[in-house]
Parts: structure tokens; C-alpha cells; sequence
């Protein structure tokens, strides 16, 4: 192949990705509004698209007759036969979840399990996608897995550093679990995989300056995306929020003693206080709205002090356009909202909080899955025909 052709064909490819990354993280258009976006000429979107169908990647719709105003444009949809799965292994169980290209949650499933070890995640997802394979998935093409896990995960191999509430160090999962399967495994935080998933479908989809913090049962993570770009840091390690000092202007608000964030803000604290065993999210949220005074509101009120002091003090070192809040720290912040948001301003530069949003995030309980899936997605993304 003469140099010529090569650059036609990788012109054509970078092409290809780009269409294909607008209607997976965009959503469903026309081909006039792709060609409005893209800056492509006619032509070559119809060509590219047409390429993109042939490949079983996107499908084709006549667009609504109601709307039509002279000659209709076909609309380009994500196929939803094209997937990937997301895993979150917690301390208590293992999610597992098939998200379409596009975004969307085909299949979802939680297996408890008491601290599941690598081996124990390993089988779990293999017995999952076998039997989602045979069944829900039949003829699906399963383009990858994306394992968020709640710890330090090396950027450049994916190797899970150190994960202290699963107690896992330097450990591989993503080699087993290819193995088992047969299919290419990413790894991550999952704090910063919601914080991608959050960016690209969810709450901060207008905002490319973002500040994403997750509270779940292993403590509290999070997410940094600046002009737009998710930040690891050298080493992949960045946005561990909760490892941070804790923000206690009070003595009589300090549970532990020389503790981090996520020891003072923390979900045990508060289902313990509510008189719950072991609530989901939805749970916890219900106990919380219900009461009206006693120990779990006292101790909320406790945990969105601290909270919002660490939240001002990222809004002068970031400046960020949003704040999103996942898992247990939206429910906090949703039992009084108006005042928490002013709580936040208050404790930042006037400046650094000028049109500062903050908002729970809107995926819910899929945020990760659905973040680990599209950074299984990725290879696809980049080169659709590879």
C-alpha cells in the first residue's frame, strides 16, 4: 500500500471514530445533525455510516414523520446488540451489569459476597456472562469488561495496588479474568470510572470542569476532570478524597482521632445510627427521610459539616463548574439541599464559587458499572474497524 493510500485509510478510521464516539456518548441523530457536528461533508458521513451499519456497530431509523420538514435525514442509533460488562466488586457483594453502546443498562445483577477475594470476583463474573451468554446476551457481541474497583489501581497495567476494604495488594484481575472468559479486561478506580461515566451520560454532561466525589461502603473516592479530561496523576492514583485530613472545625464532631475523611464521613456511622443491619442506598435513603430527629439526623448533620468543608476547600484549589456527589454522600446531601450547597459556598472563596453546581449524581446505583463498561468500550471507540 502506497503512503497516499495509508493516510486516506487512517483519515477514514479517525473518521469512523468519531462518529461512533458522538453517537455513543451523544445519543441518537440524524445524519444532518452528525454532519453539522462532525464538519464532515454529506458524503462521507453517509459513507461512514453506512460503513458503521455494515459492521453491526450502529442501526439506522426512519425519523419521526410527525417532525419532517422537507427531505428526512435517516436517524443513526447505537446498536444495542454491541455491549460491554461492568463489575464492581464491594465488600459485600459483586455488581455486575451489560451496558449497550449508547449507555444503556441491558442487564444488572448483584451477588452478595462477604470480602470476595480476586478468585471468588473471578468466578462470579464468569458464571454471570455464561449465563447472560446463553440467555439474555444471546448474539450480543461483548466488546470487553471494565472492572471498577474501590482502590488504588495502577494506570499503565491496570494492577490493583492496594484495595484496603476487599484487603487485596498488588493483585491481577484482570489476567484471570481474560483468561476465564476470553475477554479483554480494563481496570480502574471506581470512583474515577463514575466520575467518567457521570461526565459523559450523567449529571455533568454540560461541564468540563468537575469535581466527583463517591461514597460507598468502602469508604469514600473520587473523580477530577479538568477542560474536559479525566486526571489520574502519574501514576493513575489521583482523586482518593477520603484519604485526605478530615475538615472537623469542632472537637465534639471528631469520631476518630487523627482519622481521614472517610473516617469521619462514613456509611457505617450512619446506618449504624439509623439502626439498620445492612441497607442498600435505597434503604438508607428511606430511614433517613422518615426520621425526624434522634441519633441518625443528629449524625447526618455531623458527616454534612465535615463534608461541606472539604467540598469548599476543592472549590478553591480546583474551581470546578460542578460538584457531583455519589452513592451515600447524595443522600446526605439531599435530606437539606439548599443549605448544604450554601454550606459549601460559604466555606469557599466568593470568586471560586460563582456559578458553582452541585448536584447528586444522576446515574444512581449504575454510575459505575456504566463508567467500567465504557472504559471497556474504549479500544472499539478508538479504532471501530480494528
Amino acid at each position: 500500500m502506497n503512503e497516499r493510500a495509508t493516510t486516506v485509510e487512517g483519515v477514514r478510521r479517525t473518521n469512523l471514530a468519531e462518529v461512533l464516539r458522538l453517537v455513543h456518548h451523544a445519543g441518537s441523530r440524524s445524519r444532518a445533525v452528525i454532519t453539522a457536528e462532525t464538519g464532515l461533508n454529506r458524503s462521507t458521513v453517509s459513507d461512514l455510516v453506512g460503513r458503521l451499519v455494515e459492521a453491526g456497530l450502529v442501526e439506522e431509523h426512519e425519523p419521526d414523520p410527525t417532525r419532517r420538514v422537507g427531505r428526512p435525514s435517516p436517524v443513526v442509533a447505537p446498536s444495542p446488540g454491541v455491549v460491554a460488562i461492568g463489575v464492581n466488586p464491594e465488600i459485600d457483594a459483586v455488581e455486575i451489569g451489560a451496558i449497550a453502546l449508547g449507555g444503556a443498562v441491558r442487564e444488572r445483577v448483584r451477588i452478595p459476597a462477604e470480602q470476595p477475594e480476586v478468585a471468588d470476583v473471578v468466578r462470579i463474573v464468569t458464571d454471570v456472562v455464561r449465563e447472560w451468554r446463553d440467555g439474555a446476551l444471546r448474539g450480543c457481541r461483548i466488546e470487553g469488561i471494565g472492572v471498577a474497583v474501590p482502590g488504588l489501581v495502577r494506570a499503565s497495567d491496570g494492577m490493583v495496588r492496594f484495595a484496603p476494604h476487599l484487603d487485596w495488594r498488588d493483585a491481577d484481575i484482570a489476567g484471570p479474568l481474560a483468561a476465564a472468559l476470553g475477554i479483554d479486561v480494563v481496570v480502574g478506580n471506581d470512583a474515577s470510572l463514575g466520575a467518567r461515566a457521570e461526565r459523559l451520560f450523567g449529571a455533568a454532561r454540560e461541564h468540563e470542569d468537575v469535581v466527583y466525589l463517591n461514597g460507598g461502603a468502602s469508604g469514600i473516592g473520587g473523580g477530577l476532570i479538568l477542560h474536559g479530561r479525566l486526571i489520574g496523576g502519574v501514576g493513575g492514583y489521583a482523586g482518593e478524597w477520603g484519604q485526605t485530613a478530615a475538615s472537623v472545625a469542632d472537637a465534639a464532631d471528631r469520631r476518630a482521632e487523627g482519622g481521614v475523611l472517610e473516617d469521619e464521613v462514613n456509611r457505617a456511622r450512619l446506618v449504624s445510627a439509623a439502626g439498620l443491619a445492612a441497607p442498600d442506598d435505597v434503604e438508607l435513603r428511606a430511614a433517613l427521610d422518615a426520621a425526624d430527629e434522634g441519633p441518625v439526623i443528629a449524625e447526618a448533620a455531623r458527616q454534612c459539616r465535615i463534608l461541606t468543608a472539604t467540598l469548599g476547600n476543592a472549590v478553591n484549589v480546583l474551581n470546578p463548574a460542578m460538584i457531583v456527589l455519589g452513592g451515600f454522600l447524595a443522600i446526605l446531601r439531599d435530606l437539606d439541599p439548599d443549605s448544604f450547597d450554601a454550606e459549601v459556598r460559604r466555606r469557599a472563596l466568593a470568586a471560586s464559587a460563582e456559578g458553582l453546581e452541585i448536584s447528586a449524581a444522576a446515574l444512581g446505583a449504575d454510575r459505575l458499572l456504566i463508567g467500567a463498561a465504557d472504559a471497556a468500550f474504549e479500544r472499539l471507540l478508538a479504532d471501530p474497524l480494528g
